[in-house]
């Protein structure tokens, strides 16, 4: 049978660098999903404000 295999400092360096590397891309992609999703509920939410703002206009007519 032959040795076990003993890994080389180089080859726990590149296991830590690809590690870092899909650590980064993983937080990349998350600050993206939140800035995505922080964007659509604040258009939700001006969209909502609006609607408001035209219904408090309509109703304020009513009352004249």
């Amino acid at each position: 049978m032959g040795k076990p295999a003993r890994r080389g400092v180089g080859d726990l360096a590149r296991d830590t660098g690809k590690k870092m590397v899909a650590v980064g891309v993983l937080v990349l992609a998350a600050y993206i999903l939140f800035k995505v999703v922080l964007g659509f509920v604040t258009a939700v939410a001006w969209i909502v404000v609006v609607v408001v703002a035209i219904v408090a206009i309509f109703w304020a007519m009513r009352q004249f």
